[in-house]
């Protein structure tokens, strides 16, 4: 009987391809097309029930329960007139995927009338029950009650999979006392409290500023492989990644992928999820091929975070059906092949007032530029109290095998703002005085104005090997791993820029009071917070063991590990940031350290078992047989009379296999053994440092003996898709 490995390299040259098409309709006619948008509503809903959602959509208010019906059937309207007949409030629980409960608007009166009814009350709040996705202890599993509430920030759409359509309806997931349970709830909490904030400070510059949104542009990084190859590496399934498998003889040394021509294949791919993508209103604007053969990437035009992040996990859930058409996979791992660049996300964020100003970006005037000098210290400021806890934002199982490994940032959080800012800063902070005369003040707003041009993108370089970098109008977070919601960094974003700019109003509005012009009271502040943040700056090669060293002078954490990582969320300093700014209780930062550690256990658990059950069902019975063989010609040559030197190669071939052999199976032993031995521990925190620390380990160990084997066990034995056909052949 052929491999799976065999007989998916037949599939992969004979089997039929899907040719989608180039589609005949421009991109702006199809575009939110499966949306519930300002103008669906309009044509959907009374005018009274428009203003009453796009006003609790742009302020967060509350809709009332007579206009939450008038909006439903409105919603229920639309979404039949598209032939749906189901509907589910779609959100996403910590588990990292998103969730659904279909529910169809059919149902039956009193009096056996069949009819399809959709109410405000469905639409507002619906109890899914969900017991058993992660909770942190919050929830008991008799304790069934988990409420799922609308987002109207968010609008609903209509998710097409086959022939089947259903509304969904963005929502948040709360336990029965209303803590949090998902990632949307925090988000939403962060979005309020940075609002509040920069809106305050803006109002020292423009009192027209009514509201401040945070925005976003994620970059997704990806893997497509052909799902025949993938199905034969059990690794790949449960996993997510490969644990063995020898670097093929070229990878991406000669860098020849990279923004080249896209394969065929792909190009059809591609294109596929693009216009699924469009019709759901994610606009999606890139794609190119990324440094690692079989490694692509996609990005939109920026977007409101909360719509951001929603976008970017629908994205994720559609191009992994919409690849299945294809016959082929996507691998959204931070890591999925050794010695090749691994995928993140980086998230590019940024401020914009209701006045149509990024916050970000310097204006035409001093004032502006005062403005902009404002938010862009306060998030350097910010970065540089909390590095440790955006270090704990992006922390996974997965991301630890990419940060730091010469092709990510490193687990040392840090800022790079280009020679032309540091300078800018460096002036501000020496020129700066304690007391001013009114000389000083208009010398000081003309060298500001005439240092910061409108437009930073030409005087701010990219520094790729910083994890948190300004990129001329925006900072770009680039250690967010490709499989994380973004949600967990950018809560976490939002919210220290929250707390610095909510000090920073403290700050000035004390300096005001002692008789200080508000101008001169901010410059006094924003020097003082310059000379308080300069540790985090760094322009040189992150990568570099000096700057290891460096940052270890500076006194900047380097948590290479998720398990030591994570404990920033619940540090008292932690605790107080988030319960300042209405994040999260206590309660619900413990219960979420939990889950992480939790999640971070089982991740590796599985890898264990997996890694073993290869050893020990595909590796040795392969480097067995091979031995088997070689053993049966070391007998027949000296049955003929050979001389011991005529098969030398051989003894010393089958010597080197039963050595590889030997070691593979010592530390699977070992391996089970230090599982067990954590499993027995009761302390989750614990169990995550004995699974980091004493299980992880011998993942290397036995990888290095496998993937030698790979090298000479013959290839007709070897069962797994090997890496040159996992890259390299579509």
């Amino acid at each position: 009987m052929s491999s799976l490995r065999f007989l998916a390299l037949q599939e992969l040259a004979h089997g039929e391809r899907k040719i989608s098409g180039y589609p005949d309709k421009k991109i702006s006619a199809i575009f939110a097309g499966n949306v519930f948008t300002g103008r669906a509503m309009r044509e959907f809903l009374s005018d009274e029930a428009y203003k009453s959602l796009i006003n609790s959509a742009k302020s967060g208010s509350k809709i009332d329960r007579r206009m939450a019906d008038q909006v439903a059937a409105g919603m229920k309207a639309w979404a039949e007139d598209r032939g749906v007949t189901h509907f589910t409030h779609w959100f996403q629980p910590l588990t990292g995927t998103t969730a659904e409960k279909h529910d169809s608007f059919f149902t039956i009166k009193s009096d056996g009338t069949a009819i399809e009814l959709f109410d405000g009350d469905v639409l507002i709040q619906q109890e899914p029950d969900a017991s058993s996705f992660p909770n942190g202890g919050i929830r008991a599993t008799f304790e069934a009650r988990g409420y799922t509430a609308w987002d109207p920030s968010s609008p609903a759409f209509i998710m097409e999979s086959g022939s089947g359509k259903t509304l969904c309806i963005p929502t948040i997931f709360i336990a029965y006392n209303g803590e949090s349970l998902d990632y949307k709830a925090p988000l939403l909490k962060s979005i309020a409290a940075l609002d509040k904030a920069a809106v305050d400070v803006c109002n020292f510059f423009d009192k027209n500023v009514t509201k401040v949104v945070a925005t976003l542009g994620w970059e997704q990084e990806y893997f497509v492989i052909d799902e025949t190859l993938a199905n034969a590496r059990p690794d790949l399934v449960m996993c997510g990644r490969t644990l063995v498998g020898h670097l093929s003889a070229k990878g991406q040394q000669l860098e020849d992928h990279y923004f080249g021509s896209i394969p065929e294949r792909l190009y059809e791919f591609m294109q596929d999820f693009e216009q699924e993508a469009y019709k759901l209103g994610i606009p999606l604007r890139t794609r190119h091929n990324e440094v690692a053969p079989a490694q692509f990437e996609c990005a939109p035009i920026f977007e409101e975070v909360n719509i951001a992040v929603d976008h970017n996990t629908l994205l994720m859930d559609v191009m992994a059906k919409v690849a299945k058409r294809h016959k082929l996979k996507v691998l959204l791992h931070e890591k999925p092949f050794a010695g090749v660049n691994g995928s993140g996300k980086h998230n590019n964020w940024s401020m914009a007032t209701d006045t149509g100003v990024n916050l970000l970006s310097p204006g035409k005037t001093p004032r502006t530029n005062l403005m902009f000098l404002t938010f862009f210290v306060n998030t350097i400021k910010a970065v540089h109290d909390h590095a440790d806890l955006l270090r704990a934002a992006i922390a996974s199982a997965s991301n630890d095998h990419r940060l730091g490994a010469n092709e990510a940032p490193p687990a040392i959080i840090s800022v790079y703002i280009g020679k032309f800012l540091t300078e800018v800063l460096n002036e501000v902070e020496t020129r700066v005085k304690e007391k001013f005369s009114e000389q000083d003040e208009v010398i000081l707003k003309l060298d500001i104005h005439k240092q910061i041009p409108e437009v930073l993108m030409d005087n701010t370089d990219r520094n790729r090997t910083s994890p948190f970098a300004f990129t001329g109008n925006k900072f770009e977070f680039r250690a967010v791993g490709s499989s994380a919601n973004c949600s967990s960094s950018m809560a976490v974003l939002n919210t220290i820029v929250a707390d610095s700019l909510r000090k920073f109003k403290n700050d000035v509005d004390a300096l005001i009071e002692k008789g200080d012009k508000k101008d001169i009271a901010i410059m006094q502040v924003l020097r003082n917070y310059i000379k308080a943040s300069g540790n985090i700056l760094f322009e040189g090669d992150n990568y570099s063991e000096e700057w290891a060293e460096e940052a270890k002078r500076r006194g900047l954490s380097n948590f290479k590990t998720t398990p030591e990582a994570l404990d920033a969320y619940i540090s008292d300093k932690s605790k107080q940031l988030f319960y300042d700014n209405n994040i999260f209780t206590k309660r619900e930062l413990e219960a979420r350290h939990d889950i992480m550690l939790e999640d971070y256990v089982k991740k590796v658990q599985i890898e264990a078992r997996m890694i073993g059950y290869l050893a020990s069902n595909h590796i040795l019975p392969a480097a067995i047989s091979y031995q088997n063989t070689l053993i049966e010609n070391i007998r027949g040559l000296k049955e003929i009379g050979l001389d011991k030197k005529s098969y030398k190669a051989q003894l010393h071939l089958a010597e080197t296999i039963s050595n590889h052999i030997q070691q593979i199976n010592d530390n699977v032993e070992e391996m089970i053994e230090a599982r067990k031995k954590a499993n027995d521990t009761e302390n989750m925190h614990k169990r995550a440092a004995m699974y980091c620390n004493e299980v992880k380990p011998y993942f290397d160990k036995i990888r290095y003996h496998t993937d030698k084997l790979e090298l000479v066990v013959d290839d007709k034995l070897w069962q797994l898709p090997k890496y040159r056909e996992l890259l390299f052949l579509r």
